[in-house]
């Protein structure tokens, strides 16, 4: 089995020693995404709704990368700092998928990269 990087300047550059996505037969592994600006590097501006906006425009363009889309994601994990904001990240994050929607985890956690208030890490489905 061939493992293929899946990498795109239309999302941020990783921003360690690890890849944007990883192709492993029939399945892409996306690592996060955080509410970075892919052309700047910069965090975007504004607060949890314009985070979260920038993190699903994100997941688009790695899925794009892929040739795959939100329908083929089957499993997601949104890490968010404040567990307070669940309701209003579930309200944009729904908007992306429809029926049947992915498996999903969220956790609360101390802190993410760069400041970011949320992250989300999937896992797409590209088998025929």
């Amino acid at each position: 089995m061939a493992i293929i990087k899946i990498e795109t300047d239309q999302a941020p550059a990783a921003i360690g020693p690890y890849s944007q996505g990883i192709r492993a037969g029939d399945f892409v592994f996306f690592s996060g995404q955080i509410p970075l600006d892919a052309q700047s590097g910069e965090m975007v501006a504004g607060g949890i709704r314009e985070q979260t906006e920038q993190v699903m425009a994100n997941m688009k363009a790695a899925l794009a990368a892929a040739g795959l889309g939100f329908s083929d994601v089957v499993k997601t994990t949104i890490y968010l700092t404040d567990l307070g904001q669940f309701a209003l990240v579930n309200e944009i994050y729904g908007r992306f998928f429809t029926d049947p929607s992915p498996a999903r985890a969220t956790v609360q956690v101390a802190a993410l990269p760069r400041g970011a208030a949320v992250e989300i890490e999937w896992v797409a489905y590209c088998g025929v």
